[in-house]
């Protein structure tokens, strides 16, 4: 299968890595000389220097053989006109990371037409990534499938959970009322992730990722030693394209917003855009403001201004003062594991958020979603079980899945199933899958 990646980007760069686990033909095209020798050095793919929209290049690299053709550089236009180019010149499949709202709530034109098969929007993935957080408070972590009725939900321990000590096949015996299955551990300063087995042990920090069926939300909130409270009051520094899209959702979801801007361009275009946010011109990093703004009184805070250490530094600021939920919106790819360490609830990453959401296209099995664990360099996935694939052959406990990946569970007739080891999947079901990246396609194999 021939891949071309245009933009060798973060975006770039994740999605090739993740794909590079394969024997695929990847080739990733962009003008920078350096990014390319770093992914060089690091991914086994095919780097070529130049124009990706330029249709001599686009011929030469014989893009009527790509099965896909993903456009992810920092440009809108750019990724815009080289898939036009690409499905114009025979491309089966295109996709455009694209930061205009205008494109995305457009009924007007049909982009297909045009050659664009899919758009993704780092900005809009983030801003409701941002309000999922917000929903599932207490959790730092999650995950909705079919509207909630199975969940993958993370949370560090604390140290009055009653899981702590105990073995995971303690727990579930412990506790045979509350349907969860222990999906991922990452205990605390590391970041090496667990795919616990029935030995492992819960320890206090640890930060543990289970799956469970609706439900059963409000039991697993007393398992991590937590207590589940309402978000109704919430601050947002930074009125970027992020902040504005956020600040307009959870106004329309009937959230309190309160945002705070130093450019006085940006506070007016906000409080245009946004009339029933309540807009602050003024600087976030200051102290002094945050508290006569009433942080100590928010029961969450989100920082989503430009810069990655302003939104780590506040948010520590808003835990300081009692805040409950700190999310920060972070650049880097390399900070998104430290949340753990340092006491933020949650880091977002819109690049690695929109690398999970372009991802799911490249699939060889029948896969209805894909996402990202914000702590952990993993992925999760919802396949569709087809008649006479392999993981309905047999029972869960003798699929002989890799150990680098572990069953969440299945929904089958709109109800959430546990997929413990005497469960046997059956064709229809939505089944979901915790993976390590390298492991990704041997779980394929059993869903083919």
């Amino acid at each position: 299968m021939k891949i071309i990646i245009a933009g060798a980007g973060d975006v770039g760069f994740h999605l090739a890595k993740l794909l590079s686990y394969e024997s695929k033909d990847i080739f990733l095209i962009d003008t920078d000389s350096e990014r390319l020798e770093y992914a060089s050095n690091h991914i086994d793919v095919i780097t070529i220097k130049g124009d990706t929209t330029s249709i001599k290049l686009l011929k030469e690299i014989k893009i009527e053989e790509a099965y896909i053709f993903l456009a992810v550089t920092e440009s809108q236009n750019t990724n815009f006109t080289a898939s036009v180019l690409a499905k114009k010149l025979g491309a089966r499949k295109t996709i455009a990371r694209i930061s205009s709202h205008e494109f995305t709530s457009n009924t007007d034109i049909d982009f297909k037409e045009l050659g664009i098969d899919t758009m993704i929007s780092p900005g809009e993935l983030a801003a409701n990534e941002i309000k999922m957080l917000l929903h599932q408070s207490a959790f730092n972590d999650t995950i909705e499938f079919e509207n909630g009725t199975l969940n993958i939900l993370g949370s560090t321990l604390e140290y009055n959970s009653p899981l702590i000590n105990l073995t995971v096949e303690e727990s579930i015996k412990k506790f045979p009322e509350v349907d969860f299955i222990t999906i991922a551990i990452k205990p605390e300063n590391t970041d090496k992730t667990i795919i616990p087995r029935g030995n492992t042990v819960y320890h206090a920090n640890d930060q543990v990722y289970f799956s469970t069926p609706k439900e059963c939300i409000n039991d697993l909130y007393k398992l991590v030693g937590k207590q589940q409270f309402g978000v109704k009051d919430v601050m947002i520094l930074g009125a970027s394209k992020i902040g504005i899209k956020t600040a307009r959702s959870l106004c329309e979801s009937g959230y309190n917003i309160k945002v705070i801007e130093i450019d006085k361009k940006r506070a007016l275009e906000i409080a245009e855009k946004v009339p029933n946010a309540l807009v602050i011109k003024g600087d976030g990093r200051n102290v002094e403001i945050l508290e006569e703004e009433h942080i100590s009184e928010m029961d969450a805070f989100v920082a989503v201004t430009g810069n990655s250490e302003t939104n780590i530094m506040s948010c520590l600021v808003a835990k300081s003062k009692g805040v409950k939920k700190t999310i920060a919106l972070v650049e880097n790819m390399d900070y998104i594991n430290i949340s753990q360490t340092i006491g933020i609830d949650t880091l977002i990453n819109k690049k690695l958020l929109a690398a999970s959401a372009i991802f799911k296209y490249v699939r060889k099995g029948e896969i209805l979603k894909l996402a990202n664990l914000h702590n952990v360099d993993a992925e999760v996935l919802e396949f569709r079980v087809q008649e006479n694939s392999a993981v309905t052959k047999k029972q869960v406990k003798d699929l002989k899945i890799t150990k680098k990946a572990v069953f969440g569970g299945v929904i089958r007739d709109g109800k959430a199933l546990m997929t413990f080891g005497d469960f046997q999947i059956m064709a229809g079901d939505k089944a979901v899958v915790f993976c390590l990246p390298e492991a990704i396609h041997k779980v394929e194999k059993l869903f083919n």
